[in-house]
């Protein structure tokens, strides 16, 4: 099946990305990107202090939290905070943000200060956590650019890129960059989260009907390889376009 996709592209063809920096006036870093429809606002917002846990060690910190906008999806979605908590859904995908951007952070030339990655979901058609790591990045590497810039911190904290993808077998053929038509019908689909160097930070993948095979795997680890790539091909322009 030569074009199995609704979207009409190759299965090695990531969505249309871009990365609007710069939309948050107040943030040391901010980011609006899009993979496709999906688009996620992130900001970078710098605070003095670390929590508890990390309190007197000379090290900084990195952490992320989640959310959706109530119309990011074809129906109104509540706000979590109307019920009190949110869901583990959101837990886990906050979770997940922040360990990939910790992941390539010196945490000790941040010193005793901690950055707080805030990404909201302003429409979603599939693939907001890899959205979210990846435009996470641009926003953090614009906040520690600020800050080298005003003397706040001696050296820079970011050691390498980290950008995410998904990846799945749709209509049994190994697809790249899954939107909503092909997430929600998928056979299996995996995200990864992925170094510059190529190194591994996180791996999640799941049979959805079914389960895949050793080779489907690595079909789809050769596309995610591949897609994050031009992933953090993009992110660089970004951040050079903004200097």
């Amino acid at each position: 099946m030569t074009e199995p996709r609704p979207s009409g592209r190759a299965s090695d063809a990531l969505r249309p990305i871009q990365f609007e920096t710069g939309v948050n006036r107040y943030a040391e870093g901010s980011c609006l990107v899009s993979f496709g429809h999906t688009r996620v606002l992130v900001t970078a917002s710098l605070e003095e202090g670390v929590p508890g846990f990390l309190r007197g060690r000379g090290q900084g910190w990195v952490t992320a939290e989640y959310g959706m906008l109530p119309r990011a999806t074809h129906t109104r979605g509540r706000r979590e905070a109307a019920h009190g908590k949110q869901s583990g859904r959101t837990q886990e995908i906050q979770r997940l943000v922040g360990r990939s951007l910790r992941a390539v952070t010196d945490l000790k030339a941040l010193g005793e200060r901690q950055i707080t990655l805030d990404c909201d979901v302003v429409q979603a058609d599939g693939g907001t956590r890899t959205a979210a790591i990846t435009g996470g990045w641009v926003a953090l590497r614009l906040a520690c650019d600020r800050l080298l810039a005003q003397g706040v911190i001696a050296r820079d904290p970011l050691v390498d890129h980290v950008a995410a993808v998904s990846c799945g077998l749709y209509r049994d053929t190994p697809v790249l960059d899954l939107d909503y038509d092909e997430d929600s019908s998928a056979e299996a689909d995996a995200n990864f989260v992925l170094t510059g160097a190529g190194d591994i930070v996180e791996i999640q993948a799941t049979g959805e009907k079914r389960g895949m095979s050793a080779t489907e795997f690595d079909r789809l680890f050769a596309l995610a390889r591949s897609g994050v790539s031009q992933l953090i091909a993009l992110q660089s322009q970004a951040v050079a376009a903004s200097r």
